[in-house]
């Protein structure tokens, strides 16, 4: 099943799209908190957004752009604001479609079936996204994205951070590390990691993310 989510300001018009999606068997989240939309996408995971552009906080151009950094998952626009000028913003932000309001359930039906008939045609439907506490590592692309600021990491650091972050909240000993990066510790010098893990945090920090990775003595590394 299909799973849609619904960036719109005016949650009266997100449910009844919802409603009907909902008829048509799509799975459907509405947005309700805009300050956190990319907790949300996430989250749910979903296979296409429908996004208003005006929106409290931050528009639909700015969340477009966010999550265009992590993902290529089809966003469609709905707007009253229709201006050629807008409608070419929302293209060149990463928008695949636009639908002007009001709109015809049918038409926004139709126009969400070949969006997805040609994205998902070729493409794996799974998320390339791993997050935790608003830090969202990008599977494909090997870089963190933190309150807007990115950083691209290198392979032996992009799967330090993916094995921690995959097992936040527990710790992942020094070994097990280790024989993700070269399969057999035994042949690689116990400072190296360390060296990995130093150079990791000073790019987080980069961007603000402080004490992300926490030492626990004797045992390993984690993330809480």
């Amino acid at each position: 099943m299909f799973k849609i989510m619904i960036v719109e300001d005016d949650l009266k018009i997100a449910q009844i799209v919802k409603e009907n999606l909902i008829k048509w068997s799509f799975d459907v989240k509405v947005v309700e908190d805009f300050s956190d939309v990319l907790s949300v996408f996430s989250e749910y995971k979903p296979h296409l957004i429908l996004m208003d552009i005006n929106l409290p906080l931050y528009d639909g151009f700015y969340w477009c752009s966010q999550i265009r950094k992590l993902s290529k998952v089809p966003i469609i626009f709905i707007s009253s604001r229709n201006t050629n000028m807008d409608i070419i913003m929302a293209i060149n932000m990463g928008g695949d479609d636009f639908i002007n309001k009001p709109f015809s359930i049918d038409v926004l039906v139709a126009k969400i079936n070949a969006v997805l008939r040609r994205t998902y045609s070729y493409m794996d439907v799974e998320s390339d996204i791993v997050e935790y506490k608003d830090v969202f590592l990008n599977i494909k692309d090997n870089c963190i994205l933190y309150k807007g600021r990115q950083i691209e990491l290198t392979r032996n650091e992009f799967k330090i951070i993916y094995i921690l972050m995959k097992n936040a909240g527990s710790v992942v000993s020094r070994e097990k590390i280790m024989r993700s990066l070269w399969e057999d510790e035994s042949f690689v010098d116990d400072n190296t990691l360390t060296v990995n893990i130093n150079r990791l945090r000073k790019k987080l920090e980069e961007i603000g993310i402080e004490g992300f990775i926490k030492t626990k003595k004797g045992q390993g590394y984690v993330i809480l």
